[in-house]
């Protein structure tokens, strides 16, 4: 299984350090195709890549994932657009919120019905929802098709 993990990179790094936790944890069930994102250092790296190559890139590994994981809490607009795509190409997404004062999630994350957003308050509760996704994403997987 492959999994793509979405997060904030040009939106603001301040997560970068809770992305890198995550997708350790993610690691340890699958394949995470953008382990990137948890880097310290990506956008040192990424000056190398152009912006073509940056988007073509990350649009052949999202086409290769089996279930996206979002990080939401910082607001970016490559997260919202990976969300659409795998929206569109019927790729399972779920999306971790961290409750904080006077920030709300956009109502076009938090109102769209594919999307499975869940609330958390700290790292230790994002594992166990991400826990409890890949849970419940591995037994959807299983069930054979009624054709």
């Amino acid at each position: 299984m492959n999994i793509y993990f979405a997060g904030a990179i040009r939106g603001g790094r301040k997560d970068a350090e809770l992305y890198s936790t995550l997708i350790q944890f993610l690691k340890t069930f699958s394949t995470v195709l953008t382990e990137h994102v948890g880097n310290d250092a990506l956008l040192e790296k990424e000056l190398f890549l152009s912006e073509e190559e940056i988007f073509e890139r990350d649009m052949q590994w999202l086409k290769q994932a089996d279930l996206l994981i979002a990080e939401v809490s910082t607001p970016s607009l490559g997260v919202g657009y990976e969300l659409a795509v795998a929206e569109k190409l019927g790729i399972p997404c779920y999306c971790l919120f961290r409750k904080q004062a006077h920030k709300t999630l956009s109502a076009m994350i938090s109102g769209n019905p594919f999307f499975q957003v869940i609330s958390y308050e700290n790292s230790s509760e994002a594992i166990e929802i991400i826990t409890a996704f890949m849970q419940q994403f591995s037994v959807v997987k299983s069930v054979p098709s009624q054709n």
